[in-house]
């Protein structure tokens, strides 16, 4: 090749690498849409009761796949979601303490409550039923028999939805319990169980749970269901943007529309666990389409 071609195309070629060099970098567009399309990241405070009877893990991929959402639960006692959602730690709630729910709303943490679903507390025991409170109807008179015979109760004692309920039962029946026989275990319904079924005791709970935790194996049963006072509502609440600007308000609000549609609610409705039914729905939505 001639001389003075071969200097053309050197210069060529080194004006093509300078050009590259200079030109901004560019990820490529399947790493770009990658990017764009992270998850948005939702902090839901719940009870444990939905965590341990298995609803959570069955509904929420439903949410997170339609929303392009990672939600991040924290499942502690009701008490403690709500210090939690008034601290501003979490975007949603999704409780059932009707009564601190309410007064939530009105000193300003969260815009609104909505009804979810509802299902019930059970006393649970040994089959022996030492107390003799199987069949009953009214749980504060079980509860009086539970404490005189001073069979072994075991109390969530963790400011959870459970232990107000149960707290409530024991003043209706004019008792403070104290004593070897009552013991605050400090932990979620899923573990008070156990200690239940390991001592051979008595505890209050949810049906959820206990629906589930007998499904592994659990030797403890309903002794007394039905009662009025029983009734165990939950209901979610999206945290105060205004109080808590940091909250993922948009998405928060988003999770409580879909929660409480009629899609989510038939979902709801369909979990079961060996042929029983965990939760009832029970929001607006639901209602107004029944």
């Amino acid at each position: 090749m001639p001389t003075r071609n071969i200097r053309v195309w050197l210069i060529f070629i080194l004006t093509l690498s300078l050009l590259a060099c200079a030109a901004p970098a560019t990820p490529p567009a399947d790493q770009a849409a990658e990017s764009d399309s992270d998850p948005q990241r939702l902090i839901l405070a719940t009870t444990t009761s939905t965590e341990n009877s298995g609803l959570l893990a069955f509904i929420l991929p439903v949410f997170e796949e339609q929303y392009n959402a990672s939600v991040d639960v924290v499942a502690v006692g009701t008490g403690q979601a709500l210090e939690i959602g008034e601290a501003g730690d979490a975007d949603v709630l999704l409780v059932h303490d009707r009564s601190r729910e309410d007064i939530f709303v009105e000193a300003g943490n969260a815009p609104a409550r909505y009804d979810v679903m509802y299902n019930d507390f059970v006393i649970i025991g040994p089959a022996v039923d030492p107390a003799g409170i199987r069949g009953m109807e009214d749980a504060a008179a079980a509860f009086a028999l539970i404490a005189e015979a001073g069979s072994p109760f075991v109390s969530r004692g963790d400011d959870s939805g459970t232990h107000s309920k149960e707290l409530s039962i024991w003043a209706a029946a004019g008792i403070e319990p104290s004593g070897d026989w009552y013991q605050a275990a400090g932990q979620g319904m899923g573990a008070v169980i156990t200690i239940a079924d390991e001592q051979q005791g008595y505890t209050l709970s949810d049906r959820a749970t206990f629906i589930a935790r007998q499904a592994e194996g659990v030797s403890l049963e309903v002794l007394l269901e039905g009662d009025e006072a029983l009734f165990n509502p939950y209901g979610v609440m999206p945290i105060s943007a205004e109080r808590h600007p940091d909250v993922n308000a948009e998405l928060a609000m988003q999770f409580v529309e879909w929660l409480i549609s009629v899609e989510t609610q038939e979902m709801i409705a369909s979990f079961e666990i060996n042929g029983q039914k965990l939760f009832f729905p029970d929001s607006d939505a639901w209602n107004a389409a029944q």
